[in-house]
């Protein structure tokens, strides 16, 4: 069986930060790691589902909301993936629009998004200031990320 794109990355040798995963046509994937893989240290349920329901509506709420695509967590639980259409945003505009999600989560002053028994079916573990704190500690990981970073280490 051939193997898919995701396990011919060296996860021994991959650290937090944002990469280019692959790209199909127009669709940009993004993996957007904020753990260490293999290390024990994952994000706990609580902490992906809630990062998520912020980052997914901070980003579908952007500028850039026509050029997302996806957004949601790694079964790995390290982290998420970002797909865009790459004929609405480059490279620059994708680290700038994922800087800016992270600039505006750590800020968020409103009512959890999607914190309701109508809006999501596992809504009771959804917690703001997790989803916070997490935006907050990678938003200052990526401060400075470019395009040359966003190439997995070889």
């Amino acid at each position: 069986m051939e193997r898919i794109a995701s396990f011919t990355v060296d996860h021994t040798k991959l650290r937090p930060g944002m990469y280019l995963s692959r790209r199909d046509g127009n669709v940009v994937t993004y993996d957007l790691r904020f753990k260490v893989p293999n290390s024990g240290d994952l994000l706990s349920n609580a902490q992906l589902h809630s990062a998520e329901h912020l980052f997914a509506t901070l980003l579908r709420n952007s500028e850039q909301k026509d050029a997302v695509l996806y957004f949601g967590p790694m079964g790995c639980q390290t982290g998420f993936y970002l797909l865009v259409d790459g004929s609405r945003i480059d490279h620059a505009g994708a680290i700038a629009l994922v800087q800016e999600t992270c600039r505006r989560g750590a800020e968020y002053a409103g009512e959890m998004p999607g914190k309701s028994a109508e809006e999501c079916g596992n809504y009771r573990n959804l917690d703001l200031a997790l989803a916070k704190e997490l935006c907050a500690e990678y938003g200052a990981l990526i401060r400075d990320w470019n395009e040359e970073k966003l190439r997995y280490e070889a």
